[in-house]
């Protein structure tokens, strides 16, 4: 794994900040608009993110521990299902931290990359700018490969499907960061700036990746990669996206010998086997699960499930693909489709997943019809694995005046949702959607909720999308309440009120000019230089000329 590949340059983060721009700060929250900040102000951070590698990185390896340490790395932890009844942690990255990690991730990612087995199949390097990741490389064409396997064919084969238990949280510092020094030079001070980033954001613990965000996807990735050598070089037949893994042995004496390899390897990192979901099955069993898993045969979805639905409004042919995707959508029976999935005990995500997505490329009385059998209180629950795919796929529709003369009827059956399934909206991550969804339009029933979320809230982010409601809304007296609570509010919350103030006017520019002194020191990152632009000089000359 010696390759001294890696070396960080500026622009490995003005590709960052552009891929934020396009896809968000994590994916399992809403789009913020901190992340077009982030966008349109790229090559002014790119500067500022790689003069302060720069420094750290020509210090010793003590002085920059000295200096990482003292910088303060803000993030919060939300919660955010994981499927029908679980839960999981995400972390939702301060905007300029974000950046700084995935402009890191991805030169690590960049070094790594000839290392990959072609066995792995997740997050591969060879998107389409500014995308990371080649989208053509999926779950999907994970199963699709291992079914091209010969030794399936063969008498007596059989499969091992298995995952990692609790992969992303049990992944421990030290080891990352002594696979990172393996693509470095060996003064490169990577591998120590990741290792204390990644401590800041996990509390002080050395052990855990934040959920959500690019780069922790790549280190993922590179702290895998030596153990995917090791399967290899045990001769067996494997493949892997993220921790999932399949094994295709001989025999079932071959089957557990494979599979105290893998908990081998895996036990050298500090990882281990999810026991409750690993299975052993024949190989034409194996082949038949796949076949339905991947909605094969004469499943009604199959169509849909092929579609790719990614569709970015910033490409040269985003017309022309728009239209493109509408057409595809007259062969399909999409209500028929959620019709058969509402039915079901457990309604397939994937499905529910592509519904919502493809929302915006129905006909407007057709997007109607679908949002309310998606957010249809009995149906809602059921769908609730989906909830953010559906939020967005609803947020989708609620944001283009082509659906104008149903914004009504959306808008009725949100309200709905307050008052019928308050649970569902406990996880932050769900809440965080669902105020995105509502802040087109002020109406009786969210006025007082959109306030009590605010007062009981104590999630930075929460209060943050509170205020962007009231911003929406030009709600002035929420407006000049929270404009009172300046001192009580966090720098991401003040960032957001401060955006707000365009909305009321000369009271609102008041506001600014009172508090203008106060937020170079509220919005410090603790390295600003002495002359230059800083975080906080480039969040208030954005607001002024792009927001």
């Amino acid at each position: 794994m010696k390759g001294f590949q890696l070396k960080i340059l500026r622009d490995h983060f003005l590709k960052a900040a552009l891929e934020i721009g396009q896809s968000g700060e994590n994916d399992t929250l809403p789009y913020d608009i901190d992340a077009g900040f982030i966008r349109d102000k790229s090559e002014t951070f790119a500067d500022i993110c790689f003069a302060l590698f720069q420094e750290v990185d020509g210090k010793s390896t003590s002085e920059a521990r000295a200096v990482l340490n003292e910088l303060p790395v803000v993030a919060e932890r939300l919660l955010a299902p994981s499927g029908s009844n679980g839960f999981r942690i995400t972390t939702k990255i301060h905007p300029f931290w974000n950046l700084y990690l995935n402009g890191l991730g991805l030169a690590i990612a960049e070094a790594n990359e000839p290392n990959r087995s072609e066995r792995v199949h997740s997050y591969r390097l060879g998107g389409e700018e500014p995308a990371f990741f080649d989208r053509s490389r999926s779950w999907r064409t994970y199963k699709e490969a291992t079914l091209q396997e010969e030794a399936l064919k063969q008498d007596g084969c059989v499969v091992v499907q298995t995952d990692i238990s609790s992969f992303y949280e049990h992944i421990y510092h030290h080891r990352l960061e002594s696979v990172i020094k393996d693509l470095a030079v060996a003064d490169s001070t990577v591998a120590l700036q990741i290792d204390r980033i990644l401590s800041k954001l996990a509390s002080g613990r050395s052990f855990g990746l934040p959920v959500g965000g690019q780069c922790a996807r790549v280190l993922a990735e590179v702290m895998m990669t030596p153990i995917d050598q090791a399967l290899s070089d045990a001769g067996i037949i494997w493949h892997r996206y993220v921790d999932d893994f399949t094994l295709i042995c001989e025999s079932r004496q071959q089957a557990y010998k494979a599979l105290s390899e893998l908990s081998n390897a895996l036990a050298d990192y500090g990882l281990s086997l999810n026991r409750t979901k690993t299975t052993t099955l024949s190989a034409k069993h194996y082949s038949d699960y796949v076949a339905a898993q991947l909605g094969e045969g004469e499943d009604a979805s199959a169509d849909l499930r092929d579609l790719d639905l990614h569709f970015d409004p910033y490409s040269d042919t985003a017309q022309v693909e728009y239209e493109q995707l509408k057409e595809s959508f007259k062969k399909i029976d999409v209500q028929f489709l959620i019709d058969l999935e509402k039915e079901k005990s457990q309604p397939d995500s994937f499905v529910v997943a592509q519904i919502s997505r493809a929302l915006k490329f129905q006909e407007p009385k057709v997007a109607a019809q679908l949002c309310e059998t998606l957010l249809n209180i009995r149906n809602l629950d059921s769908f609730r694995a989906s909830w953010s795919k559906i939020m967005r796929g609803v947020f989708s529709v609620r944001a283009n005046d082509e659906f104008a003369d149903f914004f009504d009827q959306i808008d009725e059956m949100l309200d709905k949702v307050i008052l019928a399934a308050p649970h569902l909206l406990m996880p932050e991550a769900n809440l965080l959607h669902f105020l995105r969804a509502i802040r087109f339009a002020r109406t009786p029933a969210r006025g007082p909720f959109v306030r009590n979320t605010f007062d009981s809230s104590s999630s930075s982010a929460v209060r943050r999308a509170c205020i962007d409601c009231w911003r929406y809304w030009a709600d002035r007296q929420n407006f000049t309440r929270v404009r009172n609570l300046w001192e009580n509010l966090t720098p991401d919350a003040q960032r957001m009120l401060w955006l707000a103030a365009g909305s009321f006017g000369a009271e609102g520019e008041h506001a600014r000019g009172n508090l203008r002194g106060s937020v170079a020191q509220s919005w410090r990152l603790g390295f600003e230089p002495d002359e230059g632009p800083t975080f906080a000089t480039c969040y208030r000359d954005w607001v002024k000329n792009d927001a």
